[in-house]
């Protein structure tokens, strides 16, 4: 740099601003260190002085207050017994003399004994009046610093004077001792700091680049002129908060007077903002202030980041122009960002409520202050409005942003829109509908003049109607209100409404086809279950099925859960609860497919083992027909469980197929879980199923479920399992329908993602006295006997007018099973709903019933009872088979 000005670099000249810098320095060192050591010598002088006043003092009073002293100032020869003690005490106090003298002044000891008893040099005045007195002399020792202390007998008067003192040359010369390394320090000193400061002096020639002062004066001078010359204005402000700099550009943005130097920046005039943004000296980066009519883009850093002086330098920038062509933008990217949140956040469930709910607590968070969503009567239905009467008439589904005391149509009203109104003419034509000033009552207050009035009253002052239009269909419309903004919706507020309210309208419309489809799915699949429980007197039942939630799987709320409650022969009951995989009207199908199958099995009075076999036979055929269909070879996954109970006897058996174990509930309280073999699900086949057989006495509930009760996505079907345990035990006194309550109330989710299914029923068992049986010997003489005991059985019970016919019944049976049969035969009638007939024997021969030709001997038995009997049938057992018939008894035995 410094070649580049036409001279050789050179320190030893002394012309560049380092070089005299550097003797600068070193100049100021010396002189430095030379006051210091100067200082360090007067101090030491007053130091030593002071030390010896101290010494002088401290040696004095403890020779004046030692014991002995006052016995010894009595004596008769007080030299004798003093001078000793008085040279000891010197030497070990390191004073250059102890005297004693009396009260006149006269010494009794000294350290050089001719002077003993001469006149003491010094002021004994003030010593005499029992203070101690210190002062500077000249004695016959050279100069010293001595202490004058009294002797004060017991009653306080002074009998004496003691003087101690310290010649100033002996203090002094453990200073003088000190020089050499003082001024060794000294120089060592002076050195480090030399040599620092050539460090120094490097550095900054390195900095400097070797140039002088001219030099330095002219590139300031450069430095200057671009400063004043660029087109942002720079500002300097020092750690004190006094503006340094300002170039001209600041000067001009922020309209500083020219003598602005050196003042503090509270003291400029400018906005308060600006103004407490200098003054704090935080870092920003285009920051926009307004200064007058400009806006103003601010950037400011510290200065003593990298060790510089404290304090902040700020640069302006004017963006006037650019924020105005910016902000276009910036509204355009705001409108954009809303749009598209708008299409996150409406329309998230196939719930026509809830998307209207979404698109009203956007809109007031968003857009307006009040948001208001009318849908026709047939949206909600699930139907597409397609006349006038259904545009005209909307009823308000959502509000958001509502205030206490609002005027406007509360949630659920049925408006009547009026359509000579600017709304109503809106909503037939499709077009949206500005307000931009309600108060001006321009129209839309006929609709309801009184409520217009309050309206306005309660500051609503602007409004923006879009009808909510899909496919060409208006379904509804959203009413924006503005009360808080102050500013009024504007033209371009109108087409970003209109935005919104196409995009709602798209989500509204997908919703209200889910509803249809759902609606129908719901339909079907309620109509495959039972509407009702058959009539019957083994058990007291409740049931309970809640689908999914809408929204959740599938067609939501459409699924594959049944259960049943079947009659069978000899008042027992079947009791059925099944679950088909999946959602949707292919499940539902699936289910009314399987509870019919259900049906006929149990009418055949199969065991519930062969039952589920028969089942999970029709799930694999019914496999293989849909994958020649669709090719795709899906299984269709369900699980069963099959009870049987015969209130007779109170013996209940029951298999599962891939099905949750049934809870019993004791009439004691307790609960407990049956420990049924599990079979596999349906439709895997070649996998047997299995029977639990267990007796349960009166009042026992069987509670029967879908896994959907006890799993859910949140809880694990093991802690479901326990929660239900927990939940139903110890609670006997609770009736069938309180226990399916109770057991909903405590593990119904919130919003099911699986259907469920609740069967509760809760056990009888059959008087003795409407239960009778008899054992009959194989002997056709016996079958007499049988007519004979039934007869008088049914006299018993008041079923005589049933006797004749019931005799000709079991006539036939008997002799029947005593003709073709083997082994015991036995016979049982039960009093129910009907009257009941058995009769059992070990043969596995199922009769026939068939047409007898006119020739024929025999044939007509089974003819016969078909005709006089209500139902009859044939059930097999593990030793054999029971013929059954049934009887209706008369209606006052029935009553009975």
């Amino acid at each position: 740099m410094a070649g580049r000005y036409g001279r050789p670099r050179s320190v030893l000249r002394m012309r560049t601003v380092a070089g005299q810098v550097f003797l600068l320095q070193v100049a100021i060192v010396v002189l430095l260190v030379a006051a210091a050591i100067t200082a360090l010598v007067l101090q030491s002088r007053t130091d030593g002085e002071r030390e010896a006043t101290n010494r002088s003092v401290a040696v004095a009073e403890t020779f004046a207050n030692a014991p002995g002293i006052e016995a010894a100032l009595k004596s008769p020869d007080p030299t004798a017994v003093l001078q000793p003690r008085t040279e000891a005490a010197r030497k070990l106090s390191e004073v250059d003399f102890i005297v004693v003298l009396n009260t006149d002044g006269i010494r009794y000891t000294h350290p050089f004994p001719d002077r003993i008893g001469k006149k003491f040099v010094g002021n004994l005045g003030p010593a005499l009046a029992g203070d101690i007195v210190t002062e500077k002399i000249t004695g016959t020792i050279g100069p010293l610093v001595q202490a004058v202390v009294p002797v004060k007998a017991g009653d306080g008067r002074v009998i004496g004077l003691v003087s101690a003192g310290i010649t100033i040359d002996r203090v002094s010369g453990v200073v003088d001792d000190q020089f050499p390394l003082l001024f060794g320090s000294a120089a060592g000193v002076l050195l480090l700091t030399t040599g620092s400061t050539a460090l120094v002096s490097r550095r900054l020639r390195r900095q400097t680049h070797g140039l002088g002062p001219a030099e330095m004066t002219r590139m300031y001078e450069h430095h200057d002129a671009v400063l004043h010359a660029v087109r942002e204005g720079v500002i300097i402000v020092g750690g004190d908060g006094r503006l340094l700099l300002a170039n001209d550009e600041a000067r001009r943005l922020l309209d500083l007077p020219s003598d602005v130097e050196g003042r503090q920046v509270s003291e400029l005039g400018l906005d308060p903002a600006t103004g407490s943004l200098l003054a704090s000296g935080r870092i920003v980066t285009d920051e926009v202030h307004p200064v007058g009519e400009r806006l103003l883009a601010v950037n400011q850093r510290t200065t003593d980041q990298h060790g510089g002086p404290p304090g902040s330098v700020t640069t302006l920038r004017d963006t006037t122009e650019l924020q105005a062509v910016t902000g276009r933008a910036d509204v355009a990217r705001g409108r954009l960002k809303l749009l598209y949140d708008a299409g996150t956040e409406i329309g998230t469930t196939l719930d026509v409520v809830r998307t209207c709910e979404e698109l009203a607590g956007f809109g007031a968070a968003r857009f307006a202050d009040i948001v208001t969503v009318d849908l026709s009567e047939a949206v909600l239905r699930g139907e597409e409005p397609t006349s006038t009467t259904s545009v005209a008439e909307m009823r308000r589904i959502a509000v958001s942003g509502d205030r206490e005391g609002n005027p406007l149509y509360p949630l659920g009203k049925l408006i009547n829109f009026d359509l000579t109104t600017p709304l109503g003419l809106g909503l037939v034509s499709g077009e949206p509908v500005l307000q931009a000033d309600l108060a001006a009552f321009s129209g839309w207050q006929q609709q309801d003049p009184e409520r217009a009035r309050k309206v306005v009253e309660r500051g609503i002052h602007s409004m923006i109607a879009v009808p909510l239009r899909a496919r060409g269909v208006i379904l509804g419309v959203v009413l924006f209100w503005r009360a808080e903004k102050p500013e009024p919706f504007e033209e371009e507020d109108l087409s970003l409404a209109e935005e919104l309210g196409a995009r709602a309208a798209v989500s509204i419309d997908n919703a209200r086809r889910y509803t249809r489809e759902h609606n129908m799915a719901v339909t079907l699949q309620r109509s495959l279950l039972p509407r009702g429980l058959p009539a019957q007197n083994a058990v007291e039942a409740a049931y309970r099925y809640l689908p999914a939630h809408a929204g959740l799987g599938g067609l939501g709320g459409v699924g594959g859960d049944w259960f049943d409650i079947i009659p069978l022969p000899g008042a027992r009951v079947a009791l059925v609860v099944g679950d088909v995989v999946g959602h949707g009207l292919h499940a539902a199908a699936t289910m009314g497919r399987l509870r019919t199958a259900v049906h006929n099995f149990a009418n055949l009075d199969l065991p519930p083992d062969e039952l589920l076999w028969h089942l999970d036979e029709l799930v694999t055929r019914i496999d293989q027909d849909e994958a020649v269909d669709d090719g795709d070879g899906a299984v269709t996954g369900a699980t069963c469980l099959y009870a049987i109970y015969d209130p007779a006897s109170g013996h209940c058996s029951m298999a599962r197929a891939g099905h949750p174990q049934p809870l019993v509930l004791r009439p004691d309280g307790s609960a407990e879980y049956v420990e049924v073999p599990g079979g596999p699900p349906l439709g895997l086949g070649g996998l047997p199923f299995e029977t639990a057989d267990l007796w349960l006495p009166e009042g026992t509930r069987l509670v029967l479920y879908t896994d959907g009760l006890v799993e859910d996505r949140d809880r694990d079907i093991d802690e479901g399992l326990t929660l239900l345990q927990d939940t139903l035990a110890g609670h006997p006194e609770l009736t069938p329908e309180e226990t399916g309550e109770r057991a909903l109330r405590a593990l119904l989710p919130d919003r099911p993602s699986d259907d469920i299914a609740l069967l509760v029923a809760r056990t009888h068992l059959l008087d003795s006295a409407h239960v009778a049986d008899w054992d009959v010997p194989p002997d056709p003489s016996a079958v007499a006997d049988v007519r004979a005991a039934a007869v008088r059985k049914l006299a018993e019970w008041d079923m005589s007018e049933e006797a004749f016919t019931a005799e000709l019944i079991l006539s036939e049976l008997v002799t029947n099973a005593i003709r073709y049969a083997s082994g015991p035969i036995r016979v049982r009638l039960i009093r129910d709903r009907s009257l009941i007939c058995e009769v059992s024997d070990r043969s596995s021969t199922s009769p026939h019933l068939r047409q007898a030709a006119t020739t024929d001997e025999g044939g007509r038995g089974l003819f016969l009872i078909a005709q006089l009997a209500e139902r009859w049938g044939t059930r097999y057992t593990a030793g054999g088979k029971v013929i059954w018939t049934e009887q209706p008894p008369p209606a006052d035995a029935a009553d009975a």
